[in-house]
């Protein structure tokens, strides 16, 4: 069964490439959903996927992310998306 969480990143996130190293860690993992900048500056990110796999993902967005980006917090809540994502996907 697939597990979706819905979390929010804090720090140096904007402007670094922070979407786009999540994207290719995310297909990497094989997970679904988005990653999206937020007007107050941080990056929600949608991931779901194999329990194993999204655990992976948060540990690697609370370890810092990639290196150009600074990552002070990130909270997460399990999440039931309104639609079935087939990939992963950088939002506008």
């Amino acid at each position: 069964m697939d597990k979706c969480v819905i979390c929010w990143v804090y720090g140096q996130v904007q402007g670094v490439g922070f979407r786009f190293f999540t994207q290719q860690e995310a297909v990497r993992l094989g997970l679904r959903g988005y990653a999206l900048n937020l007007d107050d500056g941080s990056v929600e990110v949608v991931a779901c996927g194999s329990e194993e796999q999204v655990e992976k993902l948060l540990a690697w967005l609370k370890a810092g992310g990639p290196r150009s980006a600074r990552v002070d917090k990130v909270l997460a809540e399990p999440h039931q998306p309104e639609k079935a994502w087939s990939n992963f996907s950088i939002r506008y």
